[in-house]
Order: C-alpha cells, then sequence, then structure tokens
C-alpha cells in the first residue's frame, strides 16, 4: 500500500501533516483531485516532520507567553471611573468591552470582550475580582476598582 502525507485533516483517516496507508486508488482518484493529501516520498515525509514540529513549537511558545500574560494580569489592578450617584449606582455600566480596554491601556495586552467572564455588567461602585481567559485553559483574575468620577 503507497503511503500519503495529508495536507488536511480528514475525518476518519487522520489529521493534517500525519503519514496514513491507503490504497492506491483511493489516493490518485480522491485524495490528490481534492487536494487532501500527497503521495509520501522520503523528501515529503521529512518536510511533514520538520513543519510538525515547527508547529508544536510555536503551540508551546504561545502557551508560555499566554501564562506570562495571565501572571501580569494576576497582579494588575484596574481602576475603572465612571459618572455615579449618590448611592453608588453607576449611570449606565461597567461592560466586558470596558475592562478590555482598560486592559489594553494599562498593559497593552489585547484581550477579546468575550474572554472576559464577567456574569452580567458592573451597575455599582465597588471591587470586583474579574476573570479573564487568557487562551484556552489559561485563566487570569484582574482585580476592578470601579469608581466615582469626580
Amino acid at each position: 500500500m503507497p503511503q500519503a502525507i495529508l495536507l488536511q485533516d480528514v475525518e476518519q483517516l487522520g489529521e493534517r501533516g500525519e503519514v496514513i496507508d491507503v490504497s492506491k486508488g483511493y489516493l490518485r482518484n480522491f485524495l490528490i483531485p481534492r487536494k487532501l493529501a500527497e503521495p509520501a516520498t522520503k523528501g515529503s515525509i521529512e518536510a511533514a516532520q520538520r513543519r510538525r514540529e515547527a508547529a508544536e513549537r510555536a503551540v508551546a511558545d504561545a502557551q508560555t507567553k499566554a501564562r506570562d500574560s495571565a501572571e501580569l494580569l494576576n497582579r494588575t489592578v484596574l481602576t475603572i471611573a465612571h459618572q455615579a450617584g449618590e448611592d453608588g449606582r453607576l449611570f449606565g455600566s461597567v461592560t466586558a468591552q470596558d475592562i478590555a480596554d482598560a486592559i489594553k491601556e494599562a498593559r497593552g495586552i489585547t484581550i477579546d470582550r468575550h474572554d472576559i467572564r464577567l456574569g452580567e455588567p458592573i451597575k455599582t461602585v465597588g471591587t470586583r475580582m474579574v476573570e479573564v481567559e487568557v487562551t484556552t485553559g489559561v485563566i487570569a483574575t484582574v482585580k476592578t476598582m470601579v469608581v466615582e468620577q469626580k
């Protein structure tokens, strides 16, 4: 059976970059015309291995950078000034987007507003601990102080 290197994830066959055994007809008539695989040669197997190693290094570097960002955010205290009434209730609210903007301004780290775990918008003056998902599986807790704007 000839070997092939998958160029894309193929259901029930394998993931991108994997070397698989397939029948000659399946490779020639299905995988190659759809650009899902290429025939495996010694050089292409080595190139696929190098690409896989480079991708693994890139993922490891991204995880390290995310952990460093999470450590920085854990030490961060955000102060957000907002107009408030006499009883401490805000005119409007502090949303996840406001917190993302404050993080960007304070630390230069870009966080998507969907990655900020804020059950509901903050509507009163006070201090909250807000969870921020820097990347999948890496969560930081940011101390957020909402103060009355003078």
